[in-house]
């Protein structure tokens, strides 16, 4: 039974995965992308925290130690906040069709979407990985996914500061209003 339990958030990060690389067939063609160096500055914050939240024994004995009491409640808790995550940011990905992409870029006829998932913040996808990476990390329990995780968010924090950029030259006073309208992150937060 333990074994189960210890597979599922791997699970659901590999069925979230395959989704990911289906749903990503049929985009619009790529008219506008950011540059290596740019995608370079949010990629590798990502890979680092996201090895260092999944693989163990990467930084030394230290940093292997728990953070909180290492129960099932709090294993369930942190696998109800990976599946609500990855289930937030599929219906966000869903939602934003062709338009999607893994780097930033403006597509052929791209849209600002406002609507579903992007009424409530103007970053569902990133906002849903956040909350499915922190509930991986309550799941891990180790110190080391606490500094992944802060890796991660710095990664996808610049990630989303260049795609309000392009955002922003691509749509102009409409996607103002969007972010005067709309939180970045968190509804009514950030």
């Amino acid at each position: 039974m333990r074994t189960f339990f210890q597979a599922l958030v791997p699970a659901l990060w590999l069925v979230w995965l395959a989704y990911w690389v289906i749903a990503a067939r049929g985009a619009k063609e790529t008219v506008r992308e950011e540059s290596a160096a740019s995608r370079a500055s949010h990629y590798v914050p990502l890979i680092i925290g996201g090895l260092l939240i999944g693989m163990p024994h990467i930084l030394g004995p230290a940093l292997e130690q728990r953070f909180h009491a290492h129960t099932f409640r709090w294993y369930l808790v942190g696998l109800a906040l990976v599946a609500i995550g990855l289930g937030f940011a599929a219906l966000a990905r869903a939602w934003l069709g062709r338009n999607w992409s893994a780097a930033v870029t403006v597509k052929d006829r791209h849209e600002l979407v406002r609507g579903g998932p992007y009424a409530l913040v103007r970053h569902p996808i990133y906002a849903g990985m956040l909350l499915a990476l922190f509930g991986t990390v309550l799941t891990v329990d180790r110190w080391r996914a606490l500094i992944g995780f802060a890796l991660t968010t710095a990664g996808l924090v610049r990630k989303l500061v260049v795609e309000e950029r392009f955002m922003a030259a691509e749509f102009g006073e409409a996607h103002a209003r969007y972010r005067a309208e709309v939180k970045a992150l968190v509804p009514f937060v950030a």
